[in-house]
């Protein structure tokens, strides 16, 4: 009896302690939310969009030849120099068709010195009258088709001097390796990835822009960026381009944005959020209006969800408002907010009032 009792509490410890760690996990476990600042119909109109870090110079390297890797000098978030030896190939083929040629050239510079030196007898005895015109311009054909055999043949023995450098990985430029694709002793061919190089000086932002608002987005135009990775932190960058066609893939514009200052910190790969601001500050208009999708409806009447907090400590809470007429950038708003309160703009129907979420 006593032996039950023991499992029978133990059982329940297990079963706490389980919930318990279920419980935590739901704690930590933060919904990421999108969110716009409310302005004025017509007024300042904020837009954030997310974006991917990369360095503005992104190297693909690989060898120019095919053969087995015999050595490499490659890890992740290793600084390279310039003309730094990275890799090489065993060559085979390439020292196989090298020494090939180079018996073809000394083959090539045997049958000049034969012909030279049938050309020089032979034009001694023209000149004596010993023998025809005919032999005299038969032995210079023979020595300069043999001349031209041997300049061809030291052209091919260059190539295959060259295919043998193939065979070797050189860093084209200052960087930071990003990718290591390959093992030593692996069967390559040519143009196959072996490792992606960041060599750029600059950071860059990569993103896409939908079509409603690719028209305000300009080059040379300032944003702000900010990172999840790097808290509390937001950097100035320029707008350098902006495609004129739309990416095929996801149905937006792509758009490239330079930081002014970048840190250490950031790394490529990162995700990025930049804000637009495609507002025009001397409105006059100070009706309020916010996004379509952000208004929810319910049985006491049309709500948003306000955002309380900033970063990874917000929480979001339920706000009845009044709307008035539809406008081309949202609903008109007659009562229940204020300008720069911010709003949740996505995932209203899974929302709850006072939950914890992750601002993106």
């Amino acid at each position: 009896m006593k032996h039950i009792h023991t499992i029978l509490l133990l059982t329940t410890l297990l079963l706490f302690t389980s919930c318990g760690e279920e419980e935590k996990k739901k704690e930590i476990s933060k919904r990421p939310v999108k969110y716009q600042e409310i302005g004025y119909l017509g007024g300042e109109k904020i837009r954030t969009f997310s974006g991917t870090a990369q360095t503005d110079k992104i190297i693909k390297m690989s060898f120019r030849n095919s053969g087995i890797i015999t050595e490499l000098n490659l890890k992740l978030g290793q600084k390279v120099k310039k003309g730094q030896l990275l890799g090489k190939l065993d060559n085979v083929s390439a020292r196989l068709s090298y020494e090939q040629s180079l018996t073809q050239v000394n083959s090539a510079e045997s049958q000049v010195n034969t012909a030279k030196l049938s050309l020089d007898r032979v034009r001694a005895l023209y000149e004596k009258g010993s023998t025809s015109l005919s032999d005299y311009e038969a032995a210079k054909n023979s020595y300069k088709t043999a001349m031209e055999s041997y300049k061809s043949s030291k052209r091919g023995l260059a190539i295959q001097q060259e295919q043998i450098r193939y065979g070797y990985l050189y860093a084209p430029e200052n960087g930071t390796i990003a990718t290591v694709d390959v093992e030593i002793d692996e069967n390559v061919t040519t143009g196959q990835l072996i490792a992606t190089l960041n060599s750029g000086k600059e950071m860059e932002i990569t993103l896409g822009i939908p079509e409603s608002v690719i028209n305000g987005v300009k080059s040379g135009m300032d944003v702000s960026v900010d990172f999840s990775s790097v808290s509390n932190e937001k950097f100035k960058a320029t707008v350098t381009e902006v495609s004129p066609g739309v990416d095929a893939n996801t149905a937006t514009y792509p758009v490239r944005v330079t930081l002014n200052d970048p840190s250490d910190k950031i790394k490529s790969g990162m995700t990025a959020n930049v804000t637009f601001d495609f507002g025009d500050q001397k409105v006059n208009n100070k009706t309020l209006v916010v996004p379509a999708n952000a208004v929810g409806e319910d049985n006491n009447g049309r709500f948003v969800f306000l955002i309380d907090g900033e970063g990874e400590n917000a929480k979001v809470k339920k706000q009845k408002i009044t709307i008035g007429t539809l406008t081309p950038e949202g609903f008109e708003v007659k009562s229940g907010l204020t300008v720069g309160q911010k709003i949740a703009t996505a995932g209203l129907q899974t929302l709850l009032n006072g939950q914890e979420v992750k601002l993106q």
